[in-house]
């Protein structure tokens, strides 16, 4: 049983777009909120969390709707493609609106934009497992996250291209007072547009769907024989999304606040925090393809533990550096690399527990549970700083991390793990 990379790659197309956008929406929408429409910050951290109380309902409404639509293009392909369309023309709109210094024309287009993301999401992450059999799961999300990240890369590159900025005294970001957001918006629609279309028009989801019909109805003969999961299944279920939510509820902690931790202990500015967490995302990037290959060998659950405990040691390491250091940078590559390994296999283990005609709705519950914390985490994690200091961060962080660890010790379900092989043949599954 062999992955099929060119198949993963053009389906890991869609994600890549969602990426570039968010990369987009997080660095660029903010700053027109401040310093375009003159929005208070408490107003502009309200307005960029919408997008996370949405996917908290949208997101497993709409992977439950996908997995039940049929229709000549399949059944996620039709939410990819028309959602893409309508996203690009309203971050077309977006761009007029802020030229024309309209707030409430940019707050509603922006809001039907957060609306439209969310109705696709899950139906474009549903894909690749729908088309790929259990056991290479994690093979195929490894390949699907490194190709997403590369969309945000891609973003991130734009930015600095197209985006004209200095450093203020302070650290932080600004822009030259004729600076024109216009063609990050269009060259970020054309890049989504772009990519969609290209996955579209290589791949034919019910011509997919057939040829792995019989495969995937063989893995669902357990699932059939009852309507509902049964207790043990259900258990693990629940244990792997609390393990979800505590394990994003420690990693956002950090990433939202370690600015403002470097500021606040080390005196440094926003060039020297954002580099740290740079080396975190390319250890990921990295790490994606051979950490899948791992996971294959030692077992998914076995993966996800070893790097929440990767994670946690980091995180109880960084509590004893006091100034700015070269091991920080090793410490957030270990960061990047234990992150990497909780996501390549986290995801399968949530589907692997479904039938395969349930996958959009359980994807929906995945990340029903990673926005939650993402919600939850900066309302907690900044009152106990504003209580405690910045010293708090980290050990709220190794707390988090650490009982992640143990809800997932007592996962007893969704670790489909192919016999081990040695050498150079457990390789050989990632040929094309």
């Amino acid at each position: 049983m062999k992955l099929n990379n060119k198949r993963t790659i053009l389906i890991g197309l869609a994600f890549m777009s969602i990426l570039a956008f968010w990369q987009f929406y997080d660095q660029v929408i903010p700053y027109i909120l401040e310093n375009i429409f003159g929005q208070t910050t408490l107003r502009t951290n309200a307005i960029m969390a919408i997008d996370n109380v949405l996917a908290i309902f949208m997101l497993p409404l709409f992977g439950a709707i996908s997995d039940r639509t049929h229709t000549r293009l399949g059944r996620r392909t039709p939410y990819i493609l028309y959602g893409t369309i309508a996203a690009c023309i309203l971050m077309v709109l977006l761009a007029l609106f802020e030229k024309a210094v309209s707030f409430p024309g940019f707050f509603v287009c922006l809001l039907l934009l957060l609306i439209t993301m969310s109705i696709y999401r899950s139906p474009a992450v549903a894909y690749m497992p729908d088309v790929t059999p259990k056991p290479l799961r994690s093979k195929g999300n490894a390949i699907i996250n490194l190709v997403g990240y590369i969309g945000g890369i891609f973003a991130t590159v734009m930015m600095m291209v197209l985006l004209r900025s200095e450093k203020a005294a302070d650290g932080t970001t600004t822009y030259t007072g004729n600076q024109s957001f216009v063609p990050i918006f269009l060259v970020i629609a054309g890049f989504m547009l772009a990519t969609v279309l290209i996955m579209v028009l290589s791949l034919n989801e019910n011509k997919l769907l057939a040829e792995v019909h019989d495969e995937m109805e063989e893995e669902d003969e357990e699932l059939d024989k009852g309507e509902k999961l049964s207790k043990d299944v259900r258990r693990s279920l629940i244990l792997v999304l609390a393990s979800v939510f505590l394990w994003f509820a420690a990693y956002n902690a950090v990433t939202t606040a370690f600015s403002r931790y470097c500021a606040a202990i080390w005196h440094v500015d926003l060039g020297a925090s954002s580099g740290y967490l740079l080396v975190a995302t390319v250890a990921a990037i990295v790490a994606f393809i051979p950490l899948g290959v791992f996971s294959s060998r030692v077992g998914r659950k076995k993966a996800v533990l070893f790097g929440i405990l990767l994670m946690a040691a980091c995180y109880a390491l960084a509590i004893a550096i006091r100034k700015p250091s070269a091991v920080m940078y090793v410490i957030f590559a270990l960061v990047g690399i234990g992150w990497a390994s909780i996501n390549v296999n986290s995801f399968p283990m949530v589907v692997e527990m479904c039938k395969s005609g349930d996958v959009g709705k359980y994807t929906g519950y995945y990340y029903t549970f990673s926005m939650a914390a993402q919600i939850v985490t900066p309302l907690l994690s900044g009152w106990l700083i504003t209580k405690l200091g910045y010293n708090i961060l980290f050990p709220y962080a190794v707390v988090f991390s650490l009982l992640s660890f143990v809800t997932m010790f007592f996962v007893r379900h969704g670790d489909n793990r192919p016999e081990a092989r040695t050498g150079l043949e457990a390789f050989e599954d990632l040929d094309a």
